[in-house]
């Protein structure tokens, strides 16, 4: 039985690369293609494909939105990032939205075969080129885990509160403590984190979801 296949990538040259290189094999079958992620949504709605091959710099909605729609609507198809190399941040939020596989763009008829196959037996799929860099990302994220987990609770409280632009006056009122108080909590603060002013705290807050914007 062929391995049925969407499409959903916004350069029609891409796409017919990707279906010629896919047809010519005789295994696989592309059944259905979109341009841009609300075009995907909607014709993935009743899947008539296994595997969808995802861009993620798509219009109207990109990759990561349209696989965050796809796991809450709980449709039942198999999801293959399309990447470049330059996109691993993007590419970080896909594997925390359970994404099956990630493979990039330039890749050759073998790899994208091997990425198919794989998924669709169940098991994820990342190409190795790949590896290294996200290896990177995720030790650099666990790095800043260990210093949001070094903050104790009050700490946070006022991490919060200095990212929400208030001073040490405002903070010490709000949390009913002296200003000498908050001011040793937020050198406290800087040092766990490792940097050196308000604005920088401030990115770290915001960057590790501490605070939302």
């Amino acid at each position: 039985m062929n391995i049925k296949v969407m499409l959903a990538d916004d350069h029609i040259l891409m796409r017919e690369g990707i279906r010629q290189l896919l047809e010519f094999d005789g295994s696989i079958e592309v059944v259905d293609e979109a341009n841009d992620g609300v075009e995907c949504l909607n014709k993935i709605a009743k899947p008539k494909a296994d595997v969808l091959l995802l861009d993620i710099n798509m219009p109207k909605k990109n990759g990561i939105e349209v696989l965050q729609e796809i796991k809450d609507r709980g449709i039942k198809i198999k999801v293959l990032i399309l990447t470049v190399h330059n996109e691993i941040e993007y590419l970080m939020k896909a594997i925390d939205i359970g994404a099956d596989g990630y493979i990039m763009k330039d890749s050759d008829f073998a790899e994208l075969k091997r990425a198919i196959e794989t998924v669709i037996s169940g098991e994820s799929y990342i190409q190795p080129s790949l590896i290294p860099a996200l290896n990177k990302k995720l030790l650099m994220r666990d790095v800043e885990n260990d210093k949001v987990d070094s903050l104790t609770k009050r700490e946070l409280e006022i991490l919060v509160r200095v990212t929400e632009g208030m001073l040490n006056k405002e903070i010490a009122t709000s949390l009913d403590i002296s200003e000498r108080t908050v001011k040793n909590h937020i050198s406290n603060i800087f040092k766990k984190i490792d940097v050196s002013d308000r604005t920088q705290a401030a990115v770290f807050a915001i960057k590790n979801d501490i605070v939302k914007v």
